[in-house]
């Protein structure tokens, strides 16, 4: 497991932003690059007094030495990463890889389903049972077409590729599930499907297989605070059983994830995870306004200013 921090070795060399929520970051570390197996994630830290998150390794390139993290920009964090990281930056920390990697076995016929932003954490085991020698597979879901992004990744890897989208503007109309059912009625021969997304996307594609008897494997993303086992924040129940994703995952069997009880403990962190943003945005818009306010100072209100002057809207 490698880590690092004062941004000494983070480096951002590539950034792309899919849509006005989800974005690609690209990080240097050719040893946790060589480390990275598919299914590990790494727990980042943008700054100094930044929060400690959890991401999945979305590629790994072993030549370049680089880490692939694909982000939404749904809590405080990943909003402030999106407003801060670009080209040339450093990330203050990263530790990994961590957690169990993917059991990729000797199947012949895979399935890998990813739903929105679990699009890009499946795409490394895509790539690894296509190595592997099996039949991939590829089911990708978003909620319309200005949304899609890896479908050219995913073309590479795959032998047949279904696109899904809600409203039906690329591919087929309906839900990842629609494109399980399109691929169990074309292959009853499937051995094993893997999705990874939403839990409740996961919870329907985990109920899709049940009936056929197909081995389904999810990747769980509760919330998680030192991803080693010791804070208990993201236990989840397996069957009769609690385990720890961190240490213990993330990769379980969907037929035996108890996605209410996963559910159920997400939305308790709702109001604090909307109260951080909320001061997040406040601290944005007073730093806004201090700026501003200066120009008018120096300037005069009905002056123009410099070319190189101008507020700081990044947050």
């Amino acid at each position: 497991m490698a880590q690092a921090n004062a941004g000494s070795e983070f480096r951002i060399v590539a950034r792309e932003d899919y849509s006005d929520v989800t974005y690609m970051l690209e990080v240097t570390h050719p040893q946790m690059a060589r480390a990275a197996r598919p299914g590990q994630f790494v727990i980042v830290m943008e700054h100094e007094h930044g929060e400690r998150i959890p991401l999945t390794i979305a590629d790994f390139d072993r030549e370049r030495g680089t880490i692939t993290l694909v982000i939404q920009a749904v809590g405080k964090t990943t909003k402030e990463m999106q407003a801060g990281c670009k080209v040339g930056d450093s990330l203050f920390a990263m530790v990994g890889p961590m957690g169990i990697p993917s059991h990729i076995g000797k199947a012949k016929k895979v399935v890998c389903v990813g739903g929105g932003l679990g699009v890009a954490p499946v795409y490394p085991q895509a790539r690894a049972y296509k190595e592997s020698g099996a039949y991939v597979i590829g089911v990708i879901g978003f909620r319309n077409k200005d949304l899609m992004f890896w479908q050219d990744k995913f073309g590479a890897v795959c032998d047949e590729l279904i696109i899904c989208t809600d409203d039906g503007s690329a591919g087929i109309k309906g839900l990842v599930t629609e494109g399980i059912k399109q691929a169990v009625a074309k292959h009853p021969d499937i051995d094993e499907v893997v999705a990874i997304g939403p839990p409740i996307m996961m919870k329907g594609c985990a109920e899709a297989t049940r009936a056929f008897g197909i081995k389904t494997i999810v990747s769980l993303n509760p919330v998680m605070v030192d991803g080693t086992g010791m804070c208990g924040g993201c236990r989840v129940k397996i069957g009769d059983q609690v385990k720890f994703a961190c240490v213990d995952g993330p990769d379980f069997d969907g037929h035996k994830v108890d996605f209410d009880d996963l559910m159920s403990r997400l939305g308790r962190y709702k109001p604090t995870e909307r109260a951080a943003v909320e001061r997040w945005q406040e601290s944005c818009r007073i730093r806004s306004d201090q700026v501003i306010d200066l120009k008018t100072a120096v300037l005069g209100a009905n002056a123009e200013p410099p070319i190189d002057v101008q507020p700081n809207t990044d947050g």
